[in-house]
């Protein structure tokens, strides 16, 4: 853990796979499957894939194959299983605690995808859902993480963002919001730019005054 012990904010940006819901076993099989069809690197694929939106990552790696052709087999087999998709420790009691119009998910899966591991691992389905198939550019760049504030009524300043990889810690800075980064999918040192580090999402607490007024995201139980 590096950084304050607390930070203080209007609302919390989260983002949804590796800090709400554990996909990594769904997600790597995935792209590990479609890495070895197209004899590419699996490992490469894989570090490229996470925190960034299915076309994106198909574009950086795989630029000569079609495209719009693999980005809607790789979701359709994604939108479809829940087979290693499980709720994050401590997502559940976090979310409950929270306001309505004081927390967002902005991930980079598509709606299909988002809302099945939300009500597959029954965490509450937030009222702000930014998904991948209605922005335009996707994590690192801020698109995401500026229209969840927009739609909670909330400058960027007054945001924090929880996210656990380098493409989403860059979008949330590019955004001009705080960020809290949660090891596991990458480890401290790759999460370096944020200004908290947490080794997991339950040792975090949040806790909101008086008609979700202000919201205080402390540590615990770190050591």
């Amino acid at each position: 853990m590096n950084g304050p012990l607390h930070l203080r904010c209007a609302a919390v940006l989260f983002d949804l796979d590796g800090v709400l819901v554990d996909s990594a076993e769904c997600v790597e099989r995935t792209w590990r499957r479609w890495a070895q069809e197209n004899q590419l690197d699996p490992v490469r694929v894989i570090e490229m894939a996470h925190g960034r939106r299915t076309i994106e990552t198909v574009r950086l790696i795989a630029p000569h194959l079609d495209v719009a052709e693999e980005v809607a087999a790789l979701e359709s087999g994604e939108s479809t299983t829940t087979d290693g998709i499980y709720e994050m420790a401590g997502a559940r009691e976090l979310l409950h605690g929270l306001s309505p119009n004081t927390w967002a998910i902005v991930t980079s899966g598509t709606w299909p995808i988002a809302s099945l591991r939300i009500r597959h691992t029954g965490l509450p389905m937030p009222r702000v859902l930014v998904c991948a198939d209605e922005i335009q550019r996707g994590k690192p760049d801020p698109e995401g993480y500026l229209l969840a504030a927009s739609r909670l009524d909330r400058a960027p300043e007054d945001c924090v963002v929880i996210e656990d990889t380098p493409a989403g810690l860059e979008a949330a800075r590019a955004a001009r919001m705080r960020v809290v980064g949660v090891c596991g999918t990458y480890s401290a040192d790759a999460l370096a730019i944020a200004d908290l580090i947490v080794p997991r999402l339950n040792a975090l607490r949040i806790t909101e005054g008086v008609n979700g007024s202000a919201l205080e995201i402390t540590t615990w139980g770190t050591t």
